[in-house]
């Protein structure tokens, strides 16, 4: 991608201090997928900068640049309600992190990103005992969808059958839903009645709810390829009254 880009809707995901006063931020973008881009001089103590490029913040940037890391040019910030409760805040964080450390440079998912915004909204959305765990799992969905790595969770790809309630079947990336006696299960003994019911949407009751969260957290750690995700460690030291911790 070359020349200029102006007004584009974006977050940032990631930053971290770049040289002397610089940032270094990794944006998610509706048409740009993720990108990378210096803000010189919004490391300073007198630079705006600093506390508009926050995660969350829903922003319109211009860059400009012909290599992968591109220069912020101005930035525009829209007006939208923040996470603020601790739960909804980590479980943010852990999808931008899950963005920063998966999702391709310059690959656009516009879908993804309307996905984004959505869970955005229904975390600040939730009271603070509410159980965010279908909101993760809603986003991991769409975002394994766009990675490539969509499947039906009422059907077993290894046999091409319908699921049936009362019987089991397993998991696996490269595969989907599998029958139980299929090579290469990486989990196992899901419950076709709750397969069934996540095909139809259900991610509220406590065996669809479980199952999914047990498929979704082996897909992640697929896409992820060993990396860490430091979000989690949050989760752990913050478990909600129900006792969920996604």
């Amino acid at each position: 991608m070359k020349g200029a880009v102006q007004q584009e809707p974006a977050y940032v995901i990631h930053r971290r201090p770049w040289r002397e006063t610089a940032l270094l931020v990794d944006l998610f973008t509706l048409n740009h997928g993720r990108m990378s881009l210096v803000a010189r001089g919004a490391n300073s103590a007198k630079s705006p900068l600093k506390a508009q490029l926050q995660p969350f913040q829903p922003l319109l940037v211009d860059w400009t640049g012909k290599s992968d890391l591109k220069t912020l040019v101005q930035l525009e910030v829209r007006a939208a309600p923040m996470l603020s409760k601790t739960r909804a805040l980590y479980s943010g964080l852990y999808l931008n992190e899950l963005l920063q450390r998966v999702l391709p440079v310059a690959d656009p998912h516009q879908s993804l990103f309307a996905g984004y915004i959505e869970s955005l909204q229904a975390l600040t959305a939730l009271s603070s005992d509410a159980d965010v765990e279908p909101v993760l799992r809603r986003f991991e969905i769409g975002f394994a969808a766009a990675m490539g790595y969509d499947f039906a969770w009422d059907e077993a790809t290894d046999t091409g059958m319908p699921v049936e309630a009362g019987r089991c079947y397993g998991y696996d990336p490269l595969q989907g839903i599998v029958s139980a006696l299929a090579p290469g299960i990486r989990v196992s003994q899901l419950q076709g009645d709750a397969l069934l019911a996540l095909a139809a949407g259900d991610l509220g009751s406590d065996e669809p709810r479980r199952t999914a969260k047990r498929v979704m957290r082996v897909l992640v750690d697929f896409l992820l390829q060993g990396k860490p995700l430091h979000s989690r460690s949050l989760f752990s030291h913050s478990v909600s009254s129900s006792g969920r911790n996604p």
